[in-house]
């Protein structure tokens, strides 16, 4: 057995050996054939490598000399450029320098002209200068000749005179101050003439200033107050069963009603303002309530009065913030809205009061006096008409006493004593106080008889302006200080403005009364009017 394997191991083994030779021959044959095919493609290779490098080395030199080329121009052409522009800058620098040369040399020319015109100059003053010396010699020697005549001719005039040189000298002062005060007392007297002159003017443009700043309405009420009804039967009903609702009123208002044939108005008569003014409101609240029987009315009558003192009140702190007067007791401030409710000669108390008030401060501004006094007196001026129907006495000397009352001081008393010059004035706050009052009294449509006067004035203004010959149109302005005239310009010139204007003046002098002057004015004007359609 173990030779049978050993034969078979020893076969295996031999044929391992033979399998391995072959397999090494043929492998040898493959790599020799490989060998010769490699080297075969590799010859072609080579040969079509160097003939596409040889291609490409062509293409490279034809390109670099196609570059070169171009390079070489662009620098021809660039060394042109740079030429061309040194050129242009070397020509430009050339110009300049030939201008800047001409410019030198037009400025040497001028400097040496300059020089000459100096030189010349300057001989003729040397030239000049030797006359003046030569003058001055001739001068001196003249003031010499004129020194040596004065001296003989004084010495001769003393010996004529027989005075002395001091006392000529004497002499003569004395006829010049003699002179002199002559002249200044001529002048002393027109510079008095002057300042009255402009005294006057001066204190009436502080009065037309005071009358132009003051603009406050007038208020005109009467004795008599009317009150409207919204039909005749609510009459009966104010009347009342047996005419008990009427006395209920006039004895709780303490004015009386006069119910009338008048148709729609029921008219209350008093003289006490506040008293009429509470019956009117209270009727009007009656009215508007539709209950009117006696208890009613005593009840609205308190009602109405409690209100009308705080209407009162309200009207004096108002008129004493207005005039810039403070400090004024609490009854002088009732006693003074009272004054709302006053008339005087149809001109509302309390608007004359404030009005006055107004012009005291204005004119005491002006006059460089104490405002604050002239304001306080003329407020408080007319305080005594407040209750002057319940006391006896001027309204002047209960003013007076009700101030001295509640702790106004004597200036402020002695203000409104003296407005209608009853006393004589203390302070010239007092008489500024007093010729306010009667600016504002006499102010043209501030009471009822100077208002039928004014509108006369006007109206007789006019009147003569429109008399004369083409005169179209005259307006009175400015209260009767102006008058317009307003001509025809086809039958009035230019030239006969100026006469018709003299002419129309001498005819207002001549026909008419009035303060002051007043200012004729003649318009011509020409127009020309068209329509375009």
């Amino acid at each position: 057995m173990t030779a049978v394997l050993s034969f078979f191991f020893q076969v295996a083994t031999d044929t391992w050996w033979i399998a391995l030779l072959v397999g090494v021959a043929c492998a040898t044959v493959g790599a020799l054939v490989s060998i010769l095919i490699y080297k075969d493609i590799d010859d072609k290779k080579r040969g079509s490598a160097k003939e596409y490098a040889d291609n490409i080395v062509e293409k490279a030199n034809i390109e670099g000399k196609q570059i070169k080329k171009d390079a070489i121009l662009e620098a021809k052409e660039e060394i042109h450029r740079l030429k061309s522009d040194f050129n242009s800058k070397c020509r430009e620098r050339s110009s300049e320098l030939t201008r800047l040369e001409n410019k030198m040399n037009q400025k040497e020319e001028a400097l040496d002209k300059r020089e000459d015109s100096l030189i010349k100059r300057l001989d003729q003053l040397d030239v000049q200068q030797k006359q003046l010396q030569g003058q001055q010699s001739a001068l001196a020697k003249k003031q010499q000749e004129l020194d040596k005549a004065s001296e003989k001719i004084a010495a001769e005039i003393e010996r004529v005179a027989s005075l002395s040189k001091e006392e000529a000298k004497q002499l003569v002062i004395e006829e010049i101050t003699a002179d002199a005060r002559k002249v200044a007392a001529v002048r002393v007297r027109e510079i008095e003439a002057e300042a009255k002159e402009q005294g006057e003017r001066k204190a009436k443009e502080i009065i037309a200033t005071a009358i132009q700043r003051c603009a406050s309405e007038t208020v005109s009420e009467a004795t008599i107050t009317t009150v409207p009804l919204p039909n005749d039967e609510v009459k009966g009903r104010l009347i009342g069963r047996e005419g008990r609702n009427i006395r209920a009123l006039e004895n709780a208002t303490g004015v009386e009603l006069i119910i009338d044939d008048t148709p729609e108005v029921v008219i209350l008569s008093g003289f006490d303002p506040v008293r009429r003014q509470i019956a009117r409101i209270t009727i009007e609240k009656l009215l508007t309530d539709g209950r009117i029987h006696p208890a009613r009315i005593e009840e609205t009558v308190e009602k109405v009065k409690r209100d009308m003192d705080i209407t009162i009140k309200d009207a004096g702190e108002a008129a004493s913030f207005d005039t810039g007067v403070f400090g004024l007791h609490p009854e002088l401030i009732k006693y003074l809205g009272r004054l709302k409710y006053r008339t005087s000669y149809g001109q509302n108390v309390l608007q004359h009061s404030c009005e006055v008030a107004y012009i005291a401060g204005i004119m005491a501004s002006e006059l460089g006096l104490d405002v604050a006094l002239a304001k306080r007196g003329a407020l408080l001026h007319d305080i005594g008409k407040s209750v002057d129907q319940e006391i006896e006495g001027t309204h002047m000397q209960i003013g007076a006493d009700l101030a001295k009352k509640f702790k106004e001081t004597p200036e402020v008393v002695n203000c409104i004593l003296s407005h209608h010059g009853d006393v004589e004035p203390m302070t010239i706050e007092a008489v500024v106080v007093a010729a306010a009052d009667a600016v504002s009294g006499a102010r043209p449509g501030a009471r009822r008889e100077s208002l039928e006067n004014y509108i006369k004035r006007l109206e007789k203004l006019e009147e003569i302006a429109n008399s004369f010959p083409g005169v179209q149109k005259s307006y009175a302005v400015q209260a009767g200080r102006e008058i317009r005239v307003a001509v025809k310009p086809e039958e009035v010139n230019d030239e006969t403005t100026v006469l018709l204007a003299k002419d129309i003046a001498k005819r207002i002098e001549s026909e008419m009364e009035y303060p002051g002057q007043i200012k004729v004015n003649v318009i011509r004007e020409t127009r020309s009017v068209e329509f375009a359609k």
